[in-house]
């Protein structure tokens, strides 16, 4: 049987933890996860990670693989996942990747140019000015700095966003010159499965994770991680909302509220993202769970 990697994507919320740990029970396998946040250790209630139980029953790559300190990036994703896969691989025909950072995904399988190493406080100097000067002042500096990207941007999205703006600020050029134009040839199969869930169903589903996480601590993780608030990893909804309520930049109620619409907005992107991508199949999460038992 020709290696395969069996990749299930879907917008935060949508049930992808589940169905990956019922499939990589079935096969007996591991999973790797394509989650920008869940590989950092410092992160847990915020960032939805599967439960410990999951965790120790069933192997996990990028999961408390990284610090909020450490340079995380598409790239870095791309050598870690593909050392994973030759681990799994070893032993297994199947290996799961579960997740919803569609450029992680997207390096993954097709592979990325490689972009000069940014120095951190570029970084930190841009996510400052984003935190104090928001959204429009972002927008504003891609669209003067880096117009070839900007044609192309999700220009809603604040991580791309400033991610354009550091490599081209610390090389003078734009990063979608970095932009592979060929794929990379895997030596094993991609099998990409997307998951269909009605819109209102899934916002129902990421107000009641929103309640859950409050009402596990997230506002006192939260706390314990203020120091390093300008750090690109804490750049999260989640995060930041509970960072302005600590500040006493909004009440309790408003920071929640703001966290259930910025993950809708973010949900929303990744259905864009991954909808334009036309080798995903797009099934319900059960009636896939049936087609692998039969």
């Amino acid at each position: 049987m020709q290696k395969t990697v069996i990749i299930i994507v879907g917008p935060t919320a949508s049930g992808k933890t589940a169905l990956s740990l019922q499939l990589a029970a079935h096969y007996k396998t591991s999973i790797i996860s394509a989650d920008s946040r869940q590989c950092y250790k410092e992160l847990n209630i915020g960032v939805a990670k599967p439960p410990e139980a999951a965790l120790q029953s069933i192997k996990h790559y990028f999961i408390n693989s990284h610090s909020i300190h450490d340079n995380v990036n598409a790239q870095v994703f791309e050598e870690y996942a593909l050392q994973a896969a030759e681990e799994i691989f070893a032993n297994n025909d199947i290996a799961i990747m579960v997740g919803g950072t569609g450029m992680y995904i997207k390096a993954f399988c097709e592979g990325l140019d490689v972009i000069p190493e940014i120095n951190a406080s570029v970084r930190e100097s841009i996510i400052q000015q984003y935190n104090q000067q928001g959204l429009t002042w972002l927008q504003h500096e891609v669209k003067e700095k880096d117009p070839a990207f900007w044609q192309q941007a999700e220009q809603q999205n604040p991580q791309r966003l400033m991610r354009a703006l550091e490599v081209i600020t610390a090389t003078g050029i734009s990063i979608a010159k970095f932009r592979r134009q060929e794929m990379k040839t895997r030596n094993f199969q991609i099998k990409k499965i997307g998951i269909n869930l009605l819109k209102q169903q899934l916002h129902e589903n990421i107000n009641a994770r929103v309640d859950e996480m409050i009402s596990e601590g997230l506002v006192e993780e939260v706390r314990s991680l203020l120091p390093y608030k300008n750090i690109n990893a804490l750049q999260t909804v989640g995060y930041k909302e509970v960072f302005d309520y600590l500040e006493e930049k909004c009440s309790l109620p408003e920071a929640i509220e703001k966290i259930k619409t910025n993950t809708r907005q973010y949900a929303k992107r990744q259905l864009t993202w991954f909808k334009k991508d036309k080798e995903i199949e797009w099934v319900e999460k059960y009636e896939l769970i049936n087609r692998w038992r039969s």
